[in-house]
């Protein structure tokens, strides 16, 4: 099968952004059949940059509705048979798409993929690579041996991934039926609603193929929501787990131990901002629920570090 790759650019007030986007999908050594832009609402000149491009991309404009609902109006109306997405302040390196598009052409039975990234700033230095900045993907390239390819299929592995994943939106490929499936990214979570997204992805997947090298760039800027407000993006990163917790009584053994995992990681981070902003009662209150949930010495260490300040 020669996969048909959609690529979804939702954009928001990314006039500076968006053409350094669009151009590097416009560079892509296997072509996109299409790139959608969702404008979800903005107020400067987004909509100009990308009439600029005329028939080179497909523009779609929204009231302002959150990333979210900008992603998955553009999976809706997407013609191809597989999704990949971009957000407008990052952008692919050129064989992002060819990477992927080769490896589903050999095997069917991968569920979905994604690969590395580079982190970098402003400026454009390189501040690292996802996978060797993560437990599970220090993991998987243990695995891989060198290989630019390998396959995460193992308990432990889907486990690891689930509490602290590598993979971002913009090195995801799913095929755009499984997608739909899921319902998309979920409503109303402006802090980890990717992580919602791809924890339930990986629920129903067996097969996940990983590309062992870089695939695009994810920006490091100051403006981002976890940056302007600690606090409040940790508050509701616990808000959107939790949301997900409740959804995994069902989901495979290693998801929802990976999903404990990571809302204990979650409500260790919402303490800490907490006790940054001289709150230590409310940190103490915010790490004890994981003494219930995950009791041991994680747990106790998290609740007696907030205990102390």
């Amino acid at each position: 099968m020669t996969p048909r790759f959609s690529v979804i650019i939702p954009a928001y007030n990314s006039e500076a952004t968006l053409a350094r986007a669009v151009d590097s999908v416009l560079a892509q050594s296997y072509p996109a059949q299409e790139i959608i832009v969702v404008d979800d609402g903005s107020t400067d000149e987004t909509s100009d940059v990308a009439a600029r491009y005329g028939k080179k991309l497909r523009y779609i404009h929204q009231d302002n509705a959150g990333v979210s609902s900008a992603r998955n109006r553009g999976a809706q109306a997407a013609s191809g048979d597989w999704l990949a997405f971009l957000d407008a302040d990052d952008w692919y390196y050129p064989d992002r798409l060819q990477l992927h598009a080769e490896w589903i052409q050999k095997d069917a039975t991968l569920d979905f993929l994604t690969g590395d990234y580079e982190y970098r700033d402003d400026a454009g230095k390189l501040l690292g690579t996802s996978m060797s900045q993560h437990d599970s993907g220090r993991m998987i390239l243990a695995k891989a041996a060198g290989s630019a390819r390998v396959v995460m299929d193992q308990a432990h592995e889907i486990q690891a991934y689930v509490a602290d994943h590598f993979g971002d939106t913009h090195t995801l490929s799913v095929p755009r039926s499984i997608f739909l499936d899921l319902g998309g990214y979920p409503l109303g979570y402006k802090v980890c609603e990717d992580v919602h997204f791809l924890t339930r992805l990986v629920s129903s997947s067996r097969r996940i193929g990983i590309v062992c090298v870089p695939l695009g760039v994810y920006l490091i800027h100051g403006s981002s929501a976890t940056r302007r407000n600690p606090l409040a993006a940790q508050q509701e990163n616990v808000r959107t787990l939790t949301d997900l917790k409740q959804l995994s009584q069902h989901f495979p053994a290693p998801v929802r131990l990976g999903i404990q995992q990571r809302m204990q990681s979650a409500r260790y981070n919402l303490a800490c901002a907490l006790t940054k902003n001289a709150q230590r009662s409310a940190a103490v209150r915010a790490v004890l629920p994981s003494l219930v949930s995950n009791p041991g010495w994680r747990s106790l260490r998290d609740v007696l570090s907030m205990l102390k300040g």
